[in-house]
This record gives structure tokens, C-alpha cells and sequence, in this order.
């Protein structure tokens, strides 16, 4: 059985429809849109009046944002008189970007159409778009009355306004109706051109602080310096209806983020992205979902497509490394932000993000320059700045720097105290150089007691508690830890230390071996010493500690 599956991607799509169909299937179940795509289309050859063949291969191909791959098989279907939302998806996006209006409006949406919200509002733009202004303003406000309804018509409505040159009556919307559209970064950004247009930037620049604080994101950074110089910002973010059209799906599918699966998001934002393929915020959404699809070298694409002139380059590059990393090319992502570093060295959040990578590949003396770099741009009382100085003692205990190292972690509990990473990295690591026991045991006991599922902090509570010779205590909390980890080789060793040292050598060897089992031998660098292991196994504890030089078991008077 396992070789007939193995073979359906390879062979079978080209000789069969239900090979193809299967394969197809497979891909669509791993997110691989590319080769379901494929595989569809192979199988829809063979079959052109399956219906379902017909929605499953719009939809990946809405997926891979080929709208023009899409239609022909979303206007066979509509032709059949079959209702499809994916078809009149399709459809309807094709016609709102050769902007025909009244073609749109013709339709019958209640059996021809995507959605209430949706139709709703992509009807108040073509009513807008069709020359019909006043019924399109209308509409929204019908659509307002609608329950959930109001916070979407209201931001659209706005926006309308706005790009209709209404300045006054958008602000007096941003003012009165200031729901969650309006306080995102896309709203608050539009609003400011808006006061900007209306001659007021000083309120513009106090808007955009109020919203964003003292932000170092180089897009709001530029539009706050162009207001403070005087300049009067044009009305960017909806320029014609069909730019409404391209926001309707954009925000639609930052409303859907919280609920619907990132597959069914991602085609409302290439739907949104076909509409306007300028919109740099609907490109991100895009790579992002991706991203959490685990489609990393199609997110890595998108995110290549900002133009390097563009505010956003930076976020696009950052997104572009993370997912480099997370396909195993962490060199190639080290190199983008290496680059990132030398055009944007004073944004902070690029230095910390490189030493973060440089630190997961264990190059720890450049992870510290580069952490250095960011704690040096790094605002007094910024939130996240703890984490920089947690992340750099971390480095730089690896380096063997324990002073440096112990004054960042103390730093970083300064910022945030009762932080449980560092309560525990701190603890464990006084353990392990046998200073300050009593001090690095309460900061372990306070670690768990914020964190008590974490595996890894129950483990170094059983740990030191081990290492004080206090065995009877630390066999509780180390079996706690095997239970919240019970593959992790290290707590699994752990536990076997702690049994052999109350005199349970049966259970203590039966840990080991399945510490052993849990080693991967590709990870020559983890913290697990299979030797060590086998060595236990052969010899018992006592004397491997006595082969290292290290001190017998003692059990603690207190």
C-alpha cells in the first residue's frame, strides 16, 4: 500500500483521471497549490463536465492568484446555471477590473453572488464606479443598518468619500465611527492624508502618534516627516471604484483572518491583489498567509515582489528571511538581512532579527555584535527591548562571557520582571556553574509557578533540585516535565539521573534507553550526549560521574 501511494504524484496523474484526481487531492491536503493546480487541470481534461473538478481547480487556481486561469472554468460553470461562490468569485473580479460596472450590477447577487457583506459593498462601489454616486453613498448606508455590518459600510463609506474629494464628510465618518477598520494601520494612514488634505497635519501627525506611538516603521516614519514639513499628502489609498473593489476583498480577508482557514483568506486577498497590484498591503497579507500555509518558497516570492524603492521594502525582506529560515536556507536568509542591515542600519528591529538567526545557527559572537547594534537603537522604555538583552546574555553565555552574560539577564528581568524564560534561563545557568543555588532556585520556583506547563522550566526546577542533592524532592518535578515532554531526550535523561540517585537503577536504565531513542542524529549539536548515555547504560551513574571527576551523589542534609 505504502508504494502504490508513493507512486499516484509521479505516475499516475499522467495515465489517469482518478490519479490525477488523487494527486491532486494529496497536494491540496499539504497546501501545495501549484501542484493541485496541476493535477486538477489534468483531470479536468479528462473529465470537463465534473463539476467538482470544475470548483476544485478555480479555487487553487484562485489560490496561485491566476485569475485568468480561473475564469474560463468559473463561466462554464455559471453557464451551466450552477451556483459556485468560487466561480462567482471569479467572475465578479474579472468584471470589476475591466470595470464594467453595469455589467456587475446586472447581476443577480442573490444567486450570483458571493456574499451579503461582499455583494453589498462591491455593489456600492460599482454604483459609484457606474457614475451613480449618490446611490452608491445610499447603499453603504443601508448596508450600515445591517447587524455586524455597520464598522465595514461606515470605513467604506469614508474612504468613498475621500476619494470622491469629500474631505470634510470622510473625517466627520473617521471621527464619529472610529471602528476597528478605521484604527488599523491602513485606516489611521488613509485618515491622515484625509486631515492632511483638509490643511490639518499637525492633527494628522498627533493622529498618527496617538495611533502608532513613536514607531520606527520607515512608511510612517516618511509620511509623519513629509506632514511636519508642510507638505500636503495626496489621497493615496482609493483613487477610483475599482480600487474600492480591491479593498472590499482586503478587508474582508483581514476580517476572516480570525475565523476562516488561511487557504479560504488567501483568495479573497489575491482577489484583492488582482484588483489593485499595487496595494503593497495586500501583497504582504498574501505572503503572510502563505507563510502560515507552510508554502515558504511561494511566500519568499511574493515578498520578492516589493519594489526596493517602496516604504515597505523592509517589512517585505524581513518576512522574505523568516520564511528563507524556515525552509532550512538560513544562510540565504542571513545574507537578506545582512543587506537589510547595511541600507536600514537604524532600524533596530533588523539587527535583532539578524542576531536571532545568527544565534539559531550558533554563530554567537556575530549574533552578539549584531544584538549590540540593536540595543544600541533601542528607545528607553520600549516594549520588547527585555527580550533583546535576554537573547544577547544568551549569546554571550554561550561564548563562555558569564558577567556580561548575568548582567543582561538581570537587565532583562529589570525590564520585565517575573519574565519565566529568563527566571529560568538565569537559574539554570547558576546551577550549572554552582553559584548562587539558593538564589537560582527560587527563580526557578518562580519561573513554574507563571509557567507551569512549560516542560522545559518543570525540568530545570527537577534539575536543580537534583544538583542541591535534594533527589527525593526532584523526582516529582522531573516526572512532571516527562509528561509535558515525553520525547525530549534531555528531560529524559534527566529523569534517569534522578532515579538512579534515589536507588531506582531498573527505571533510571529504562529512561536512558529511551533517551537514547529520542537522539536525532542529524543534530550533532544538541544538548543530548548519547555517549554519555550508552556510557550510564554500561557503567550506572556513579561511575561516569567518577570518570569525569565530578562529585559523587550526596543526598542534602537540608
Amino acid at each position: 500500500m505504502a508504494a502504490s501511494v508513493a507512486v499516484i504524484p509521479q505516475i499516475a496523474p499522467a495515465n489517469s483521471l482518478s490519479g490525477a484526481y488523487l494527486a491532486g487531492r494529496q497536494a491540496a491536503i499539504r497546501n501545495d497549490f501549484e501542484a493541485s493546480a496541476r493535477y486538477y487541470t489534468q483531470a479536468l481534461a479528462r473529465d470537463p463536465s465534473n463539476v467538482g473538478l470544475m470548483e476544485d481547480t478555480i479555487a487553487t487556481q484562485l489560490a496561485m492568484g491566476r485569475i485568468d486561469r480561473a475564469l474560463p472554468v468559473a463561466k462554464l460553470l455559471e453557464g451551466q446555471g450552477i451556483r459556485s461562490q468560487a466561480a462567482h468569485m471569479t467572475v465578479i473580479t474579472d468584471m470589476l477590473a475591466r470595470e464594467d460596472y453595469e455589467g456587475y450590477l446586472s447581476r443577480n447577487v442573490e444567486t450570483a453572488g458571493i456574499g451579503p457583506l461582499v455583494d453589498g459593498l462591491l455593489g456600492a462601489w460599482a454604483m459609484i464606479g457606474a457614475g451613480r454616486t449618490e446611490d452608491g453613498l445610499a447603499e453603504f448606508d443601508r448596508i450600515s443598518e445591517e447587524r455586524g455590518l455597520r464598522g465595514f459600510a461606515l470605513y467604506h463609506k469614508a474612504m468613498a468619500l475621500a476619494s470622491l474629494g469629500d474631505f470634510e464628510a470622510s473625517e466627520a465618518l473617521f471621527v464619529s465611527e472610529a471602528g476597528p477598520l478605521q484604527r488599523t494601520r491602513r485606516g489611521a494612514m488613509a485618515r491622515a492624508e484625509v486631515l492632511s488634505q483638509l490643511g490639518r497635519n499637525e492633527d494628522a501627525v498627533a493622529s498618527l502618534e496617538a495611533a502608532f506611538g513613536s514607531s520606527s516603521d520607515p512608511e510612517l516614519a516618511a509620511m509623519v516627516e513629509r506632514l511636519k514639513a508642510g507638505d500636503t499628502l495626496p489621497f493615496t489609498h482609493m483613487t477610483s471604484a475599482r480600487d474600492g473593489a480591491a479593498e472590499v476583498f482586503y478587508s474582508v480577508a483581514g476580517a476572516l483572518r480570525q475565523d476562516a482557514g488561511a487557504d479560504y483568506t488567501l483568495i479573497y486577498a489575491r482577489l484583492a491583489r488582482h484588483l489593485r497590484p499595487d496595494q503593497i498591503d495586500a501583497l504582504l497579507l498574501v505572503a503572510d498567509l502563505l507563510e502560515e500555509l507552510d508554502q515558504f518558497s511561494l511566500s519568499a516570492a511574493v515578498y520578492k515582489e516589493v519594489p526596493a524603492d517602496h516604504p515597505a521594502f523592509h517589512a517585505a525582506e524581513l518576512g522574505r528571511a523568516a520564511v528563507l529560515r524556515q525552509s532550512g536556507k538560513s544562510d540565504a536568509a542571513i545574507e537578506v538581512l545582512e543587506q537589510l542591515a547595511k541600507r536600514f542600519g537604524d532600524l533596530s528591529i533588523v539587527h535583532s532579527t539578524l542576531g536571532d538567526v545568527l544565534r539559531q545557527q550558533d554563530r554567537f559572537e556575530e549574533a552578539i555584535a549584531a544584538y549590540d547594534r540593536a540595543i544600541d537603537l533601542t528607545r528607553e522604555g520600549e516594549a520588547g527591548a527585555w527580550f533583546l538583552h535576554y537573547a544577547r546574555a544568551i549569546s554571550l553565555e554561550r561564548q563562555d562571557e558569564w558577567p556580561r552574560a548575568e548582567a543582561d539577564f538581570r537587565r532583562a528581568l529589570e525590564l520585565n520582571p517575573g519574565q519565566p524564560q529568563v527566571l529560568n534561563y538565569l537559574g539554570y545557568s547558576m546551577v550549572e556553574k554552582q553559584i548562587n543555588l539558593d538564589e537560582a532556585l527560587e527563580m526557578i520556583e518562580q519561573a513554574v509557578a507563571a509557567s507551569p506547563d512549560s516542560g522545559y522550566i518543570v525540568d530545570s526546577l527537577g534539575w536543580v533540585l537534583y544538583r542541591l542533592g535534594r533527589y527525593d524532592e526532584a523526582v516529582g518535578h522531573m516526572e512532571r516535565a516527562v509528561e509535558l515532554m515525553p520525547v525530549d531526550p534531555v528531560v529524559n535523561d534527566h529523569l534517569g539521573d534522578v532515579y538512579w540517585a534515589v536507588g531506582r537503577e531498573r527505571e533510571a536504565q529504562f529512561q536512558w534507553m529511551r533517551a537514547l531513542s529520542f537522539v536525532d542524529p542529524e543534530d550533532a549539536d544538541g544538548e543530548a550526549d548519547p555517549d554519555r548515555m550508552r556510557r550510564k547504560l554500561e557503567v550506572g551513574l556513579d561511575v561516569v560521574l567518577e570518570e569525569e571527576g565530578a562529585p559523587p551523589l550526596t543526598v542534602a542534609n537540608d
